[in-house]
């Protein structure tokens, strides 16, 4: 199953890469208010950019959390099972919930989503280019929630504590 390591290292490197994302984007969240108050410029710039970063933490952070564990899931009664249990409950969870919901998002959302790209649509209130990014970020959660669906799918069951 080496393709199935491959994809599971793939995602990992996904996260790692989209964790830093939080520090530029605290420092422009930071920044708006001296850049608006006290410089005058671009702090319109950088909520624009600010925006951009935050819809890629975002997209990435959904698969980040289900990977730790600390998705929206019943936790509390799911630690009793054995981790076997526990396994077949993603898979089920991913077969029947994830992967349809997964698909369905990106054919509801394949026009505005493909218009925005091949427009290179840019912000509506300041004409500055990457709003199509935002959008594209969906398809960016998407794809990493199908690709950790895919991993916990096929990933071998653990041994059974007897």
């Amino acid at each position: 199953m080496g393709w199935l390591n491959r994809l599971d290292r793939l995602i990992d490197g996904v996260i790692a890469a989209a964790k830093w994302l939080a520090l530029p984007l605290v420092l422009l969240l930071f920044l708006q208010w001296p850049l608006r108050d006290i410089v005058r410029c671009c702090s319109r710039e950088a909520n624009d950019l600010g925006q951009i970063v935050f819809a890629l933490l975002v997209a990435a952070s959904v698969t980040a959390a289900t990977r730790a564990g600390s998705h929206l899931a019943a936790d509390t009664l799911a630690r009793r099972y054995s981790p076997r249990t526990r396994q077949r409950l993603r898979r089920i969870c991913a077969i029947v919930a994830l992967i349809p919901w997964a698909l369905f998002i990106v054919y509801a959302s394949r026009n505005f989503v493909l218009q925005s790209v091949l427009g290179l649509e840019a912000f509506a209130d300041t004409a500055n280019a990457g709003y199509f990014i935002i959008k594209l970020a969906l398809w960016l959660m998407v794809l990493l929630v199908i690709a950790q669906s895919v991993v916990d799918i096929f990933r071998p069951l653990p041994a059974d504590d007897a």
